[in-house]
């Protein structure tokens, strides 16, 4: 067993461009965020975190319940400024501590902007602040090197591009030890205690080895790209739909629009019943009606927003389905309000 978790976790790290050693097999995505958010605060206690509102409900949450926070602003993208960070940085809290840990997403979860990861790593460094990037909506969809980049502590879920739900990892940088959030055993090199979920690290491997064949990732990338592209061309035909979001420096399987005049839950109703899965906001909050606070820091429409997506298993069939469904969706639901 023991040989068949290594190997998983070779094939995972050669994806995200990093060490075997480094990785830490989590229960997926949030755990491993909630991870680096114990663990770099339990490291330099007592210091505030600094944010954005975009950044994943599980980010904010967990970075709430560890202590103090300083929000930063975003553009009408969802994009951070790295001068706005450094301003953070510059600055102390209320009580004279300087920041000890930055969040900064790689890509935004509902509208797909990418931030300028690499610029907040270096501002973070020249300060003395450690940064986690949320990587979730990235990995297994664009190039990503992680030991290039140098960040503290980076998130991934296996889900994301094709691996079993409730797997994830977190990767910490080289020579970089934190107090672990789940003790009781020694696995994981006494980084997280629990028995290893070894089937699902089999298939969490067995995703990262498909993408690092030659030309797979770039082929999915060109893949999901055009039908997004196909899927957008087909929503922004129809009067009064606007697209979210940075449409040239964004991940290639995911577009968010907002829909003049119509609500989105009835709008993801209308799909449902053509047979079409969307979602408003993000995928874990996909059982609320709340509006999206990505969409709310952005300062934009947030109560008639659609997020969609494809993936591995996406084929140009569903985006001609999409394509014949939304338009007559929206149309008979401006129908009834008229």
């Amino acid at each position: 067993m023991r040989a068949t978790v290594e190997a998983a976790r070779e094939q995972v790290a050669a994806l995200l461009g990093t060490r075997p050693r480094q990785l830490v097999f989590t229960s997926g995505g949030t755990e491993a965020v909630n991870a680096a958010i114990w663990g770099a605060t339990r490291a330099r206690p007592g210091r505030p975190t600094v944010l954005a509102d975009v950044e994943h409900s599980s980010v904010r949450d967990a970075s709430a319940r560890a202590g103090s926070t300083v929000r930063l602003e975003v553009d009408r993208l969802g994009r951070i400024d790295p001068a706005a960070v450094r301003d953070a940085l510059e600055k102390a809290d209320h009580d004279g501590r300087p920041a000890g840990l930055v969040h900064c997403q790689w890509a935004n979860h509902e509208v797909g902007t990418i931030q300028p990861v690499r610029e907040v790593v270096e501002v973070c460094h020249r300060h003395d602040a450690w940064v986690h990037v949320d990587a979730c909506a990235a990995a297994g969809h664009i190039e990503i090197g992680l030991d290039e980049l140098g960040a503290d502590l980076v998130s991934v879920s296996a889900h994301k591009f094709g691996g079993p739900p409730g797997m994830g990892a977190l990767v910490l940088r080289r020579g970089l030890r934190v107090e672990p959030l789940l003790v009781g055993g020694e696995q994981e090199r006494a980084r997280r205690g629990g028995l290893e979920n070894v089937p699902g690290i089999i298939g969490f491997g067995a995703a990262a080895a498909a993408l690092t064949e030659p030309g797979r990732l770039a082929q999915e990338q060109a893949d999901a790209r055009r039908r997004t592209d196909a899927i957008v061309a087909a929503a922004t035909a129809v009067h009064d739909v606007e697209v979210l979001g940075d449409r040239a420096s964004k991940v290639p399987h995911l577009a968010c629009v907002t829909v003049g005049g119509v609500e989105a839950e009835p709008v993801l109703l209308g799909l449902d019943q053509a047979g079409i899965s969307a979602h408003s906001g993000s995928s874990c909050a996909s059982e609320s009606l709340a509006p999206s606070p990505v969409l709310e820091a952005m300062g934009v429409d947030a109560d008639h927003s659609l997020r969609l997506s494809v993936g591995w298993s996406s084929t140009d069939d569903d985006v001609e389905a999409f394509a014949r469904a939304f338009p007559r969706v929206v149309t008979e639901l401006r129908a009834l309000r008229s």
